[in-house]
């Protein structure tokens, strides 16, 4: 696979790389960014490798990642209509402004138009909610984005780190008020993080939405710079921040540290091809620091696990919560008690309806 391998988003015309670039780290602002030339030294080897999908959002580095990607682009103007740029609305950068952020119409429109600005364009392609804006209507925000779909300002709608409940009404109202649809959903799956396997990937993938995992290498513990005897890696400035692993999580690092020495690669090219292979998955975020960290990410399209591989990974990193939800294994001893058929199989009280000569 390359990135130049493009895949449609969801039920969408869109095309779109196997993995998108996220810009979080473009800009130094929040101290452990990277500068503007190394950051544009990322963002053209990942384009001359055939990459076409970008991601940023509003507050990232305070702005400044979308400042990078629009003075990069100004530079390069056949560019811009060649690629897929994303950005996200919620996040208020106008300190005791309290519409200046949310989702409500006003908020959505100014931070849209600041957004445009910094980007340098007059256009943006996948434009994501960032978070459930409790205080508004969700009927408010969704015709505020069908509007700017209308006067082509955006191209697609997505939903970011919003709960499946919500998604779903979302997506919902605006199928049955003839409002721009949801496409794309961006949600945080990793090895160490698979609980959106219980709600929103099924969501994703009845209603047709793409489905683009954040944060894939868990902020750096799937990266291989982990281990038990170094559980606090000195070259990165986020150590502070994060602190170490837990034991439950070093687990699954080194069931994925085994299975890199297995390939002779990386535990994060292990990570990255585990999660982009995975059940409803269309493109994987990465979001490299360094040059190093693209060319290392960009490894895992050439990585194929083996089943067994695979399933060492799976059984390791299993979520606690029984996700994806398995009614059976919840109440099965009582719809069996009940008569029921459980999986379609014999019931433990009553035959299978089509033995039984009954019609249905």
């Amino acid at each position: 696979m390359a990135l130049d391998s493009y895949v449609g988003l969801g039920r969408s015309g869109l095309k779109v790389s196997p993995f998108c670039l996220g810009a979080m780290n473009f800009g130094e602002d929040g101290g452990f960014g990277s500068g503007v030339e190394e950051s544009e030294k990322i963002l053209q080897t990942y384009l001359d490798r055939g990459g076409n999908f970008v991601d940023t959002a509003n507050f990232y580095t305070n702005g400044h990642s979308e400042a990078i990607l629009g003075d990069f682009l100004a530079a390069r103007p056949a560019l811009r209509d060649r690629l897929v740029l994303a950005t996200k609305f919620y996040g208020n950068l106008h300190l005791g402004d309290p519409n200046g952020g949310g989702a409500s119409r006003k908020a959505i429109i100014g931070q849209l138009e600041d957004s445009l600005r910094r980007l340098r364009t007059d256009y943006i392609d996948l434009y994501w909610l960032h978070n459930h804006d409790r205080s508004t209507p969700v009927e408010e925000t969704l015709r505020t984005l069908d509007d700017l779909v209308t006067a082509g300002k955006i191209r697609y709608v997505g939903f970011s780190d919003t709960p499946a409940w919500f998604t779903a009404k979302a997506h919902t109202t605006a199928l049955l008020r003839d409002w721009t649809p949801v496409t794309a959903l961006q949600m945080e799956y990793s090895l160490l993080e698979r609980t959106i396997e219980g709600e929103l990937i099924p969501l994703a993938q009845d209603a047709g939405m793409g489905v683009l995992p954040w944060s894939p290498l868990k902020s750096g513990y799937l990266s291989g710079t982990y281990t038990r005897e170094q559980s606090t890696p000195a070259d990165t400035r986020r150590s502070a921040v994060l602190g170490a692993p837990t034991p439950a999580q070093f687990t699954v690092i080194d069931a994925v540290a085994e299975v890199a020495r297995e390939t002779g690669a990386t535990s994060a090219a292990v990570a990255l091809s585990w999660i982009q292979n995975r059940p409803g998955i269309t493109s994987t975020l990465i979001g490299p620091r360094t040059l190093a960290h693209l060319e290392a990410n960009l490894a895992a399209l050439d990585l194929h696990l083996t089943p067994a591989q695979t399933a060492k990974l799976e059984e390791v990193s299993t979520p606690t919560l029984n996700f994806p939800y398995d009614l059976n294994r919840q109440v099965g001893d009582m719809l069996k008690y009940a008569g029921a058929t459980v999986d379609g199989v014999e019931s433990a009280v009553y035959p299978p309806l089509a033995a039984s000569g009954v019609r249905y």
